[in-house]
């Protein structure tokens, strides 16, 4: 009698794969990075064909290339704007359930700050403030997605905190921290690491956005925001393809991340484990 498929054996299938493709996206991608700015005027505005599958634009720069070097340095930038987004979060949600009240109010209130503000607004504004370019990109993006992650980790720790194991270590003197690393940063995991992955799509969105209103990378830059940005001034004349593929692989990604995120999440839930 042939053997039943497990879900978590088709879910940790489909994550390696959506796992190596945005690895093999981010590679190629920077491989391809000085390729996708080479000139060559007698290609200019050519509609996708075999030599070109994307097309070439007004500068007769292969778009395939383009879109590729731009995936992968959003690919890099939402892995280090995510990494530093999701430490805070973890860092401040677990002071703020076991350093005392005062901790927690300010945190809290901070929380509740950056969530106040739109989200958009508030990255335009670090990033402005940071000089713009990279370094104000991944600074706006990192500084403002961490107070979700924050909350849910507090959340947790406060609950955490109530377990008898917990309490019997507090009476018998056990540090705070010892009982942070032993007992609650294990239990913690799970949501850091979901908590993770799921920052990556919105800080791949939020630098495509800024880049696109021109306060993100520079133009010189073949990101996914510039290209999009630069392509609106040709929709009209008909060269659909300088915004569709590269719109339509920034989707795409976005959608391999959040599926990233969702198995990875289906996948440390304990109840799944006899599914």
């Amino acid at each position: 009698m042939k053997r039943r498929r497990n879900r978590r054996q088709d879910t940790r299938l489909l994550l390696l794969f959506a796992a190596g493709g945005l690895f093999a996206a981010a590679l190629v991608g920077l491989l391809l990075s000085d390729r996708a700015m080479v000139t060559d005027f007698s290609q200019k505005n050519l509609a996708p064909c075999l030599r070109h599958p994307f097309g070439t634009d007004w500068m007769g720069r292969d778009m395939l290339a383009r879109t590729l070097a731009g995936l992968s340095l959003s690919i890099r930038i939402g892995a280090l704007t995510a990494a530093v987004s999701a430490a805070a979060a973890l860092v401040l949600g677990v002071a703020a359930a076991v350093l005392g009240r005062w901790a927690d109010a300010v945190i809290s209130w901070c929380i509740d700050l950056v969530m106040g503000i739109p989200h958009i607004l508030l990255v335009l504004l670090i990033s402005l403030a940071f000089g713009r370019g990279f370094a104000g990109v991944v600074a706006g993006v990192a500084l403002s997605h961490w107070p979700s992650l924050a909350r849910v980790i507090r959340g947790e720790v406060l609950q955490l905190q109530q377990a008898p194991y917990v309490c019997s270590a507090g009476r018998l003197g056990v540090s705070r921290l010892r009982i942070a690393r032993t007992h609650l940063f294990p239990h913690l995991l799970p949501q850091f690491l979901i908590g993770l992955i799921l920052q990556f799509p919105h800080a791949i969105l939020h630098e495509a956005s800024i880049t696109f209103l021109g306060f993100g990378l520079p133009p010189e830059q073949p990101a996914i925001g510039v290209i999009l940005s630069e392509s609106m001034r040709y929709l009209t004349t008909g060269k659909w393809w300088l915004a569709v593929f590269p719109g339509f692989a920034l989707v795409l990604m976005v959608l391999l991340f959040a599926l990233v995120g969702e198995r990875l999440r289906q996948l440390l839930d304990p109840a799944s484990l006899h599914e």
